[in-house]
């Protein structure tokens, strides 16, 4: 029966992190001026470190490539990126050391090690999809300068498009739609104020606050009037919008929102404001996640979902909980007659937070809206039925041509 030390425990987390084929020529090439060495650092380094529990072995990794980038060991850094590659660490997260190496270890050293990375990834068959950076193609991002500053990003040529997001999440949300009616039209999106790259001046946030801050950007941007895409939170700015500055509006997309709230679901958003303020972001994460996607999607897609909860984390629970007294107070119903652009109203069969009846309230009222059910989403239809929302969209804007 074979005894196993911490020479063996060692190797098996090397052969973990690198793979069978790295370790096994170094094994092989091991002489008797430096076996004990790799001995040395396969029971020390192998087992000591990557075998303590502190650090999942995904973290180890990310750390190994900043580490081995800043001091230039760059045979370290290729051999442990293509561990790192074929082991599935996510391509993200090498993107973002590598980013963050830029600021620590220096653009020349960002700019070798992005290279070898890419080399890794074309070896693995595991090249990136082509982004230009020309100026018809490049997302070009920047900040209002009136206050408060407000992020926002543009890209595409052609009739003008904003997009909204929802509470909690920011203009990345919109990442692949935006790339899709980018093919035809210009497209703008902003982090709404409290959120991603924006400011969070003191709260609580009215939505009339929210909608001039809408008016503001279409107005800054210069290309008005806009056709209006937006979610939830999105989408009760844009019926704000719609009504306070029509001139600014020459459709409306409608999306996993409501005009006005229950006094049921009103106590539901003061018990979330009181949540967010006492334990921050994490207190209701899950349940925000649960309303924003289906079961059977969080099943079938766990990195979406994960990408997802971790975004909301990231939110601002200041920010936060102050654009929930906004919504909390939300109130167009009595003025959507109001709104006389071609009008879209999206809803999620499964959405809980904003269900199909209140689609259809708000399409009752608005003259000519068109209503449109995507039976298997909840609350992000745009993420659940990404094709069909696409296709929702462009009928709209063939409508007005």
């Amino acid at each position: 029966m074979s005894q196993q030390d911490d020479f063996d425990r060692g190797m098996k987390n090397r052969r973990a992190v690198l793979g069978d084929e790295w370790v096994d020529k170094s094994l092989n090439s091991a002489t008797a001026f430096n076996a004990e060495f790799q001995a040395f650092f396969t029971r020390y380094a192998w087992h000591d470190i990557w075998g303590r529990p502190g650090l999942d072995h995904t973290t180890r990794r990310l750390l190994v490539l900043g580490m081995t980038m800043a001091l230039a060991r760059w045979e370290e850094f290729e051999v442990h990126c293509r561990g790192a590659v074929r082991h599935g660490v996510p391509l993200e997260k090498i993107k973002e050391t590598l980013m963050q190496g830029a600021i620590y270890c220096g653009v020349p050293a960002a700019n070798t090690a992005f290279k070898i990375a890419m080399g890794v990834l074309r070896e693995e068959g595991l090249v990136p999809a082509p982004q230009s950076l020309a100026a018809d193609a490049r997302i070009a991002q920047h900040h209002t300068f009136s206050e408060p500053q407000l992020r926002v990003a543009v890209q595409g040529k052609g009739a003008p498009v904003m997009l909204a997001h929802a509470l909690g999440l920011d203009h990345t949300m919109w990442d692949d739609l935006a790339a899709r009616l980018a093919t035809t039209n210009l497209v703008a999106r902003y982090d709404q104020v409290g959120h991603g790259g924006s400011a969070v001046p003191p709260g609580p946030y009215t939505l009339d606050q929210m909608v001039d801050h809408a008016a503001r950007i279409v107005r800054e941007w210069g290309q008005g009037p806009v056709v209006w895409v937006g979610l939830s939170m999105g989408g009760m700015v844009g019926q704000g919008l719609a009504i306070r500055y029509p001139e600014l509006v020459k459709g409306l997309v409608l999306a996993n929102t409501t005009s006005q709230y229950p006094q049921e679901a009103q106590a539901g958003w003061s018990q979330r404001i009181e949540t967010v303020n006492q334990q921050g972001m994490q207190g209701i994460v899950q349940m925000v996640v649960e309303r924003y996607l289906s079961e059977e999607f969080r099943r079938t897609h766990p990195a979406f979902t994960q990408a997802l909860r971790e975004t909301l984390l990231r939110s601002d629970p200041a920010g936060y909980a102050a654009c929930c007294h906004g919504l909390r107070d939300v109130n167009w119903t009595d003025r959507l007659r109001e709104i006389r652009v071609p009008t879209l109203v999206l809803a999620g069969g499964k959405d809980v937070g904003t269900p199909p009846s209140m689609a259809k309230a708000i399409a009752e009222r608005i003259s000519g809206a068109v209503l449109h059910q995507f039976d298997g989403a909840a609350h992000l239809s745009v993420a659940e039925a990404p094709d069909e929302f696409e296709q929702q969209v462009r009928s709209l804007l063939a409508r007005i041509g």
